[in-house]
This record gives structure tokens, sequence and C-alpha cells, in this order.
């Protein structure tokens, strides 16, 4: 079985010293905080990226690799058309080593109320000129030429998209650096400095770096980190597990999921698989902490969700995991570099078997590697995207719920204008973090 292809294994490719000052730093080096650089950079700004592991060592890589309009939250939907249209022009600027491609995603009813649920959904489609449209048995025939006859009908994005998350998140980080990023691996953050209860600047492992603002962007630690600075980031996480077939025939040049697994085709000629809406939940502290606000998501993905009663030991939400730390000593973020759980391998078999049952000619998929990422969610499962007011000069972009990088080059651009002062171009209303404390409803999305 093959090892997953980013890890603490792999020898650092950004290994810089550490400026004494920048304008920005920027905390995560996965999709989002890259993508935040990059414009910064675009922008005139001295921008630091640092990151305590490995660019995109986590769930930046470790997604299903859809860059997908469909389906998504109302309100992230602008920022999502923008994101695909900056994926072409990234894809066209890098020569695109990370195999974009618009091949376009399918969604599969099994029920036929699910087709009225994609039929409602197209209205925000039509509101956003997306080529979305519904599918039915004869065209789904046509599409997926010998699949059984499992599904009723389906959603169809044709300008919806796919890459290879691996590379692409790497390919990008090395364009923010052409670009005048300067990208630290093994440097994580420890704290931020505060002058006068602002932020002047962060502790690192490797010293201290001078700089007004400061970008949160560190996926599944993002909570941990900012409830050390008083900030309450009710975020959660799920582990997702994943895994990619030897090559194959072709059955899609897309991705498609129904209730029971998702595939996507990938460059290698297998398809990456993973059991559509099943996860695994380890239960922490923050679990309980939260558990009030998450009651909405729980009701919704109780049958899907595998509870685990321990967290691991060094995980975001574990047990042993300190909640306090000290500027000059090791922190959590350097006890887990890369946080690499173990898939769910139950979960794995279920997908193969469905996806055999699904394509009788082609049958159960031989399983090249497995492997599996934690998902940063949010209780309304859309992020937060925000200044954080107790802590002026911090802004907080987390929480992505698993739609993070397809998304990620639309909200790396939104947070480098918010950072800057300039109109940001959408609503972030939705995205507020005070959405949790100032009694608002927790509306679930997406949509889809």
């Amino acid at each position: 079985m093959m090892h997953f292809p980013i890890s603490m294994a792999v020898p650092a490719r950004f290994t810089g010293p550490v400026p004494e000052s920048a304008d920005v730093v920027v905390i995560g080096a996965g999709v989002i905080g890259v993508m935040t650089g990059w414009y910064l950079a675009e922008r005139g700004f001295r921008v630091v990226v640092c990151e305590k592991g490995r660019v995109a060592g986590e769930q930046s890589s470790r997604n299903w690799g859809w860059i997908r309009q469909q389906g998504r939250d109302p309100d992230e939907l602008p920022i999502m058309v923008e994101s695909l249209r900056l994926w072409q022009g990234l894809a066209q600027s890098l020569g695109n080593p990370f195999g974009f491609r618009q091949t376009g995603v399918l969604y599969l009813a099994n029920r036929e109320e699910q087709l009225g649920q994609y039929e409602s959904w197209t209205v925000h489609a039509a509101a956003h000129g997306l080529d979305t449209r519904l599918v039915g048995r004869r065209e789904l025939a046509e599409r997926l030429p010998g699949a059984a006859d499992l599904w009723q009908g389906g959603l169809f994005t044709a300008s919806d998209a796919r890459a290879e998350p691996w590379l692409a998140v790497p390919a990008l980080a090395a364009g923010a650096a052409e670009r005048g990023v300067t990208i630290l691996e093994d440097c994580a953050v420890r704290a931020l400095d505060l002058e006068g209860g602002r932020v002047a600047g962060v502790t690192t492992e490797r010293g201290r770096i001078r700089a007004p603002e400061v970008v949160l962007a560190g996926g599944a630690w993002s909570s941990l980190f900012a409830r050390a600075h008083g900030v309450n980031l009710p975020q959660l996480s799920v582990l997702s597990s994943v895994a990619q077939t030897e090559p194959m025939p072709e059955i899609l040049p897309g991705a498609a999921a129904d209730d029971a697994f998702a595939f996507r085709r990938r460059e290698d000629g297998g398809y990456t698989i993973a059991g559509g809406s099943e996860h695994d939940f380890f239960i922490g502290p923050d679990a309980f902490r939260h558990a009030l606000k998450y009651r909405k998501a729980v009701k919704k993905d109780f049958l899907s969700t595998h509870y685990r009663w321990l967290a691991p030991r060094n995980y975001p939400d574990g047990w042993n995991t300190p909640r306090t730390w000290s500027k000059g000593a090791p922190t959590p973020f350097e006890a887990m570099r890369v946080l690499n759980p173990a898939p769910n391998l139950a979960t794995l078999s279920r997908a193969a078997a469905a996806f055999g049952r699904a394509f009788p000619g082609v049958g159960r998929p031989k399983i090249r590697a497995t492997w599996a990422g934690m998902i940063d969610t949010m209780p309304d499962v859309v992020p937060v995207i925000d200044r954080a007011e107790s802590v002026p000069g911090l802004t907080i972009a987390t929480g992505m719920s698993g739609h993070g990088f397809g998304i990620g080059p639309g909200v790396g651009r939104v947070v480098a204008d918010l950072v800057a002062g300039r109109p940001v171009g959408h609503d972030l209303t939705r995205f507020r973090l005070s959405r949790f404390t100032d009694g608002s409803e927790i509306i679930l999305g997406p949509s889809l």
C-alpha cells in the first residue's frame, strides 16, 4: 500500500531564515493561507506564511480534489464563482502542473425527494449564471454507460472542475514564493505578541516576527490557537477517509456522488473514492463545550457519523492536549506537526463495494492507497471569515468545513483585501464570528 505523498518524512522545501518583521504574518500553509499570502503580496505587502509542518500537509492535500460550485451554501456561492475563475487563471499562469480540468460534478439521487432538493438549488445556480441542470434517468444512462439502474436522476454542473490537491497547493505555494511571499516550514507560531491589546507580531519556535496584522488560517488547529488568546471559536473536526484506486477504465471524466460513495477521476488514470457523507468524530473537551451549538448538525448527520469516545493523543481536541502554554517552550503545534489520522478502512470498504455494485462491468476497484484528513467545521457548516473584534490586528479564516480546496483562491483574495482594508466585493455577513454569540439562529449549510 502506498503512503500519502506529504508527510514529515518529506524534507522541508521552504527553509529560509525568519525575518525580523513583516506587514502580515499568516498562520498555516494550507490553500487558504497560501492564497491569502499570494494576494497580499500582489497588493505590495511583505508577507510571511508560517507552517508548523509541511505546506498542505493536512486537509488541503487530503481532500477529494473537487472544485465545485454545485450545492454550495448560497452565501458561499459568489465567492466560489470567483474562485473558479481564479483557478482557471492560476492553471494557465503556472502551466497547470496540478491537473485542473473542468469535467463537471454530478450529484446522483438515490431517492425521489432528493430531486426536489436539487431542483430547489437550481434557483441559486440561475441567479449566478451557472450551467447547472437537472438530469433524468435517460441522460444518466448515457453519461454513465454500463451503470446499474440505481438512481432517480441527478444534478450536473458541467463547468465544475477537478484537480490533484497534493500537487496543487504546493505548486501554488511555489508560485506565491516567486511573487515574494516568505514561506517557512517547521516554523510553528506559538502565540501572538500583543502590545496595548492589539497585535504586534508573533512568537514562533524560531524567533519573533514583528507585524501589525496576523491571519489565522490554521485549519483544524485554529480553535486551539484562538482560545489561548481569549477568542471563542466553536470549531470541531471530523475525520474523512479517502482511497486511491489502481488505474481503471474511465467511467466519468469528472466527479460524482450519491448516498453511499463519491468518486473523482484522477490524472493517474485511477479514481479517488470516499464514503459520501460518512465520517468519524473523535469526542474531546471541545465537543462538550460546543455541544449545544452543534445540535442541528448532529441531528442531520447522526446516522452518517461514527462516534469515537477518545480523541487521539496530541490531536487539537485531545483530552491531554494543553489549552494554555508558554511562548518559551514547545507547544501542541510542535507536538503534532502534521495531523495524519488513520483512515476508517470499513468506510472505504463499503465505498468500494458500492462502487462495484454501481458499475458491475468494472467491478470493485483495487485500492492502491488510503488516507484520512481532519475536516475543520463550524456549527452551521460554513466558515468564519472575519476580523477578531477582541484582538485588533487578528483576522480569522477557518472552518472551511470540507469546502476549502475549491473555494481557496477566492477566500484567499477576500481575506487579503479584508486585511488590506480594501472592498472585498462580497457580503461576508454570513461568515462573521459574532453569529455564534449574538443570538442569531444557526442555519445549516451548504444547501446540498
